[in-house]
């Protein structure tokens, strides 16, 4: 039997917001009965257009926002944020790396002590171990012991996301939810970035719940793929299934509208500028 790190059953988020001085108070359903399941060592990709609810899941399935309605696991462990109960352990299961890495990383503080600040919070771990374990992680994600005692915006962006990612797994989590993680970045950066995740997924078994827009990258990445459409799951199957055979009118409207690289007619137009 697979292990199963992450489940979703029936998730629901419904947003109320006051209607002003002449308007009325409507309700917005933002998630609307979405299920899952994501197996050890496997992606999730969550694909859609901005505002069709995939980050409001995130935000759910990390534990910062409690759903309406619906029921959530982790390792087969029901999470229930509104009893205020949750456990520092169970914290440390999921943990998230956000799409902007300079906004998430405090300006003011070396990434040393940006790779520290989880150890210190969630554990007691020795001063010296952390740092030991900063050092450590810092080389895992391609960087270098030098960069210890360094401040973010000596950084590019894509080492910036690095860091976010280092951060992220210090407390050795269980599940990484990457919400957009490398729509910021340039598109051989992103290339680089991707390549670190799958092999990071690799090394520690990770599980990933990968959040984005761009098909091409989930393409890359994904083992099962979750097409969501105005905080629904339309469509979901493995990323074979989903991309060679689409069954969701609105999943094929989205494919049809993703450009594609013809790098055969893209040379012929070239030979025929110059020619």
């Amino acid at each position: 039997m697979s292990d199963i790190v992450l489940e979703a059953r029936g998730i629901v988020r419904d947003y109320h917001i006051g209607g002003g001085l002449f308007g009325k108070p409507r309700t917005v359903h933002a998630v609307k009965g979405v299920s899952l399941k994501v197996e050890q060592g496997k992606t999730l990709a969550i694909v859609g257009e901005s505002g069709c609810g995939k980050s409001t899941l995130a935000r759910i399935i990390t534990m910062i926002d409690e759903a309406t309605a619906g029921e959530l696991f982790i390792d087969g462990e029901k999470v229930d944020i509104s009893s205020g109960r949750l456990s520092p352990e169970m914290r440390r299961r999921v943990q998230i790396v956000f799409q902007n890495p300079y906004g998430s990383l405090n300006p003011r503080q070396k990434i040393g002590d940006v790779l520290m600040e989880p150890l210190i919070i969630n554990s007691d771990v020795p001063a010296a171990e952390r740092r030991e374990r900063a050092m450590t992680m810092l080389t895992k994600v391609g960087l270098k012991p030098e960069h210890f005692n360094r401040y973010p915006h000596m950084f590019s962006g894509g080492q910036r996301q690095r860091i976010a990612i280092a951060r992220a797994l210090m407390l050795n989590p269980r599940l990484l939810v990457l919400d957009e993680p490398v729509s910021a970045l340039d598109l051989s950066v992103q290339a680089q970035v991707l390549n670190l995740l799958a092999d990071l997924q690799d090394e520690f078994g990770l599980t990933y719940v990968f959040i984005s827009h761009d098909l091409s990258v989930v393409r890359y990445i994904a083992d099962e793929v979750m097409v969501m459409y105005f905080g629904e799951a339309v469509e979901y199957g493995t990323r074979d299934e989903v991309f060679s055979n689409p069954q969701h009118s609105y999943t094929k409207t989205l494919f049809a509208a993703t450009p594609r690289a013809d790098v055969e007619s893209i040379r012929k137009r070239l030979a025929k500028k110059a020619a």
